[in-house]
């Protein structure tokens, strides 16, 4: 008996170990390289996803899609948020749609550019994909199922949430970053930005932000005088890093601890943009999907933290540069689709985060990954 009690004992122990040495369930974030697009894929533990925007048109982006849902696991997109009408959001819609099964679709409403015959064309092709399944037009405060999660629209149709986010840290609270704020003239701006359906989500106490090109005037009026959203874990840069916005009220009102930059070699990664970053409270890192011909030395995040880099002989001429300001020796290559370099492979970077809010980065490029502890 006492044997039998001791072995009964030490099985008990040894389950209650493996439980406890068992990986969380995390939640999968993939921010695929559309060539300074938008595409980020979200996969839950259950195996539901959703993805956000879609990339460029002609199929480079699309083949990139299904490489990342592939390696995810995914044969069908559960939810697919379509932040805005622009080409390198919605461009490879119409070609994803043939290649896996999409059974809902969001969005901000119809598009304020349909006098653009490009985003005209793709209205007409977009009523068709929507009127063959769900589709919600989203407001501030609406909610998108998406299972294990909380998801908040905070942004849509030009507007912005009003009340705070239920208990979220910090949700509701006066934003100092707001003091040092001016406006911009927004008068180049394409006005569909500013329409962006952007969202927290959260999982457990794990937060992040997506906010499309959301722009600088209209983060004002979500961030001011009072913080709705509070704080979060993870940020992906408005805008592709674009100056137009990314202002220190919203990125010093968030206060994130890691950034996520889906620029281009040549479009996003402004310098004011990677000053805002450096200077927000508590930031602990910037990753990039690209190294930024704009930023220099000076700005871009380590290379280890960079997904894709340009050609060696090229990052030699900047690096060798005879004095700070000067012109690299050698011309940025020639701009393939949406104004910037195409290359192969294209890496990109994955985020995998636990409900106790810690989460880890990985860049599939070198397989450098890092982790982030839950914050206190």
């Amino acid at each position: 008996m006492r044997l039998l009690a001791g072995l009964l004992l030490a099985a008990g122990i040894f389950v209650v170990s493996a439980l406890a040495q068992a990986p969380a369930k995390t939640l999968q974030i993939y921010y695929v390289d559309t060539e300074g697009g938008q595409s980020t894929l979200f996969v839950t533990p259950s195996g539901e996803s959703l993805l956000v925007d879609v990339g460029n048109p002609g199929g480079r982006d699309t083949d990139r899609l299904m490489l990342a849902l592939e390696d995810a696991g995914v044969k069908q997109i559960d939810h697919l948020v379509l932040t805005h009408y622009h080409g390198d959001h919605y461009g490879s819609m119409p070609e994803l749609s043939k290649r896996i099964p999409i059974k809902h679709f969001y969005d901000h409403g119809d598009s304020v550019e349909l006098d653009r015959p490009p985003i005209a064309a793709f209205a007409k092709v977009y009523a068709e994909l929507v009127g063959k399944t769900a589709h919600t037009v989203v407001k501030p405060g609406d909610k998108i199922a998406l299972a294990g999660t909380d998801i908040t629209v905070v942004t849509s149709a030009g507007s912005v949430l009003q009340a705070p986010i239920g208990k979220a840290p910090g949700a509701g609270r006066p934003n100092p970053a707001c003091a040092g704020f001016k406006e911009r003239d927004e008068t180049r701006v394409d006005p569909d930005n500013h329409q962006s359906a952007g969202f927290v989500l959260s999982y457990g106490k794990f937060r992040m932000l997506n906010l499309g090109d959301f722009t600088w005037n209209r983060e004002f009026k979500l961030m001011c005088p009072n913080n709705p959203i509070g704080t979060v874990d993870l940020y992906l840069t408005s805008h592709h890093g674009l100056d137009q916005s990314g202002s220190a009220a919203l990125v010093h009102g968030v206060r994130p601890r890691v950034a996520i930059m889906n620029n281009g070699t040549r479009k996003g990664g402004a310098v004011q943009t990677a000053e805002i970053l450096e200077s927000s409270p508590g930031l602990e890192d910037r990753w990039q999907l690209h190294w930024s011909y704009w930023d220099g030395v000076e700005h871009n995040a380590p290379g280890v933290m960079i997904a894709n880099i340009d050609e060696p002989t090229q990052l030699a001429a900047i690096l060798t540069s005879p004095a700070p300001g000067a012109q690299p020796a050698a011309a940025p290559p020639p701009a393939g689709p949406a104004g910037n370099a195409a290359h192969t492979p294209a890496h990109y970077l994955k985020v995998s985060a636990r409900t106790d809010g810690s989460f880890q980065v990985t860049n599939s490029r070198n397989k450098y990954t890092k982790t982030y502890n839950a914050r206190n």
